[in-house]
């Protein structure tokens, strides 16, 4: 376990990962159209996705999505520091969500709050997000946040793909955020 909050917003609870997540995960991570546009390949098994959850999701400020009426996580959504975040006041926002709960309005909704709680609890400046090119979804959702575009890679590396793929960044400030609330 992590000291990872539980967030929650009308539809969601946002709570760290566990273990017992797998078989939800494995139900969702599985479909080749959620991993591989986010740069990272679909799970083979329930154990696999034990496996991420474990090495990977159970991290801090890593949320499972959890819908409130089933109680089921249908997707993941964290904060990360990476090549892009690499002050202390920055991090990078990741997301995926199962198929059948695309078009839902369920990552804005979940990550609203995630940059609630990025730029109010844990004093944000920066939060940077990005995508591959062709995942309109998550390039939507970023615009959708306030998100603005800052550069495009034309051979940014996708280690898990073993790949190359043209990425775009983008970025939203404090200032940005409290903007537009």
């Amino acid at each position: 376990m992590t000291d990872t909050a539980v967030l929650e917003t009308r539809r969601l609870i946002l709570r760290p990962w566990e273990e017992a997540d797998a078989e939800a995960c494995y139900q969702y991570a599985s479909d080749p159209r959620v991993g591989p546009i986010a740069g990272w390949r679909a799970h083979t098994s329930v154990e696999n996705s034990r496996r991420v959850i474990r090495n990977v999701l159970m991290v801090p400020e890593t949320y499972a999505i959890v819908l409130k009426e089933t109680g089921q996580p249908v997707g993941s959504i964290g904060l990360h520091r990476n090549d892009l975040a690499e002050k202390a006041d920055e991090m990078e926002l990741g997301y995926w969500l199962g198929v059948p709960y695309w078009g839902r309005g369920i990552v804005p909704e979940a990550a609203g709050e995630l940059l609630r709680h990025a730029f109010e609890d844990l004093r944000l400046a920066r939060v940077w997000c990005g995508y591959y090119d062709g995942n309109d979804k998550s390039r939507r959702v970023q615009e959708k946040l306030g998100f603005r575009y800052q550069w495009t890679t034309e051979q940014a590396p996708v280690p898990q793909m073993r790949e190359t793929r043209k990425g775009h960044v983008s970025l939203l400030t404090k200032e940005e955020w409290m903007a537009g609330k």
